[in-house]
């Protein structure tokens, strides 16, 4: 079968004026919540886009740690690409997708970086050889080999393994401020339903339908 022949129907659900929230984040509450009992692979995975300084765009899939009305947070190697590339331009754009569900949502703000405490706190609740692999790999850098890594971190479990780990300081985490967020709900014949949320200038939140 050919790649332009493939398709499917939309028919898990819709998506309508009385399920509007006045706060985006309720509903984006209710929609992880739904993510996550329905038991579908990484219901906290979300593909981050920034750009760099020429334009160029790139993306990558994160996990998403914290959500509140301040926004989405995940955490990153501040030395990584994405964090390079926040840190020239902080505008970013999440997207969650939720494909078993039929759903989707895309959000749109800037970051702002984590405090010094937020940062520990997270850090300190990973498992011992996760905080181990943050200091093992110098992400987004070039390396000769996965033995290599492994070596690297064979090393520092070896050398920290009666001792705690000291926050470091090139690990970090960021919290996407939004200012829009849209939810996507698939529909029969490409009838999709599609709301936008968009914070105005006194931070309320109004919304609108959009056409699939």
């Amino acid at each position: 079968m050919a790649i332009s022949d493939m398709r499917r129907q939309y028919s898990k659900g819709s998506l309508s004026e009385s399920d509007i929230t006045s706060n985006p984040f309720t509903l984006f509450d209710k929609w992880l919540k739904d993510a996550i009992d329905a038991g579908i692979p990484d219901p906290t995975a979300m593909t981050v886009a920034t750009v760099d300084a020429s334009g160029q765009p790139s993306q990558r899939i994160v996990l998403l740690k914290d959500v509140s009305e301040k926004g989405f947070v995940f955490f990153t190697n501040l030395g990584s690409r994405k964090a390079q590339e926040l840190a020239v331009n902080p505008k970013v754009s999440c997207h969650f997708p939720w494909f078993f569900m039929e759903r989707q949502v895309r959000v749109c703000g800037s970051v702002e970086k984590l405090s010094v405490s937020e940062n520990a706190a997270y850090f300190f609740s990973r498992p011992k050889d996760s905080q181990l692999a943050a200091y093992a790999s110098k992400q987004s850098k070039p390396i000769g080999s996965r033995e290599l890594l492994l070596t690297q971190f064979k090393q520092l479990k070896d050398k920290f393994a009666n001792k705690e780990l000291p926050v470091p300081d090139f690990w970090g985490g960021f919290r996407i401020v939004p200012h829009q967020i849209e939810f996507w709900q698939g529909g029969e014949d490409r009838l999709h339903d599609r709301f936008e949320y968009n914070k105005t200038e006194d931070g309320a939140w109004v919304t609108q339908r959009l056409m699939p």
